[in-house]
């Protein structure tokens, strides 16, 4: 008997919870219980999760659920970012699409707007459209080696002509339990995938299981404990260094899950919420621009391994400037001259709502 790969045995597993409700898949979480109000219960039945990173969302956002299921992120997406916002979905699981698209006309005449789409694709591959990639084999199916090498030039084509997600089109992107299903060997796509779709400045909001130290052989080889979101967790150090090697900046944990969700063979797997920055290309300063790190840490060492010791005059790089612009630097910094922290069309969404990355919380001073 053939044993099932990792991605097929997650595949099965999520189109049977789609069906019918599997209670030990992920953690329970807590939402906002306004938001959940709106929203079918058959897809609150069908969700499964091990963090809320719809918390961190703003009016306007244009947000990306990587991994989006029966949909409940996105309903509550489109609820936090409103009408002048806008919530695309991404899962490659026909029956988890299905539930969340079948109440989408429902949803928008609830909201009084339709601000939500789902689209099939990989995660790890948000320039391939599978939906697109079908109607083209419904024309051309593959039936023999010179098919499958023109099915080659295809696939290459329509990552280029129409990507499932646009390069540099997304304020947020959001998963929930979803980045440790990807196989190992794609990691590396998925991370450089989630920063190519972010613009300049845009964000990473991420919960997903990790281990308190490396997860063995034999249990990642275990599909079972894999489809799970246990064996395929992220080493918990290590997980934000995946977003630092991608290029992100301004990593940070938001939450933390106190308790295990699991202890297996003495490795401890809980959940984790972290958020990351795609840098900015360029800031506005005036020429000779200084910082002066507020503390309350006597020494702070920025992602480019610059040091700003506390209280004083630190002049700034191009590099430095576009990354200590971002929200979690910025506050803890007096700029000299005047300063933009974050252009808006960088962060807001089209109706220039406003939020923590677009207030003008600027420091002029003279030094």
């Amino acid at each position: 008997m053939t044993t099932p790969s990792l991605e097929s045995s997650v595949r099965e597993r999520y189109a049977a919870a789609a069906e019918q409700r599997e209670v030990a898949l992920c953690c329970p979480v807590s939402y906002a219980p306004r938001f959940l109000e709106r929203i079918p219960l058959e897809i609150l039945e069908k969700d499964y999760g091990c963090g809320d990173p719809s918390r961190h969302l703003l009016p306007g956002d244009t947000v990306l659920d990587l991994g989006s299921g029966g949909g409940k992120i996105c309903y509550i997406a489109a609820q936090i970012v409103g009408a002048a916002g806008h919530v695309i979905g991404v899962d490659f699981n026909e029956p988890m699409l299905a539930l969340a698209r079948k109440y989408q006309t429902a949803m928008a005449d609830t909201l009084g707007y339709a601000n939500v789409e789902f689209r099939r694709g990989r995660i790890q591959d948000l320039q391939l459209s599978l939906d697109r990639l079908d109607a083209k084999l419904a024309g051309a199916p593959v039936s023999s080696a010179h098919d499958w090498l023109s099915l080659d030039e295809t696939i290459e084509q329509l990552r280029q002509s129409a990507p499932l997600i646009e390069s540099s089109s997304i304020d947020v992107v959001v998963s929930n339990c979803v980045l440790n299903l990807v196989k190992t060997a794609d990691r590396d796509q998925l991370f450089d995938e989630l920063f190519r779709v972010l613009k300049p400045g845009g964000r990473a909001v991420i919960s997903d299981i990790v281990a308190s130290r490396d997860v063995p052989e034999p249990l990642q080889k275990d599909a079972t404990l894999w489809s799970g979101c246990v064996s395929g967790a992220f080493r918990e150090d290590q997980f934000g260094r995946a977003f630092e090697a991608a290029g992100f900046v301004g990593v940070e944990i938001l939450e933390r899950q106190a308790e295990p969700w699991q202890v297996i063979e003495g490795i401890e797997f809980r959940s984790l919420t972290l958020r990351a920055y795609k840098p900015l290309a360029s800031v506005e300063t005036q020429d000779g621009c200084e910082v002066i790190y507020r503390g309350p840490w006597a020494v702070a060492i920025d992602d480019t391994g610059a040091e700003l010791p506390r209280g004083e005059r630190v002049p700034l790089t191009d590099s430095q400037r576009a990354q200590l612009a971002l929200p979690p630097y910025r506050d803890h910094l007096i700029w000299s001259g005047e300063f933009q922290p974050v252009p808006a069309s960088d962060c807001c969404g089209p109706g220039g709502s406003t939020g923590d990355c677009c207030e003008p919380t600027v420091v002029s001073l003279d030094f």
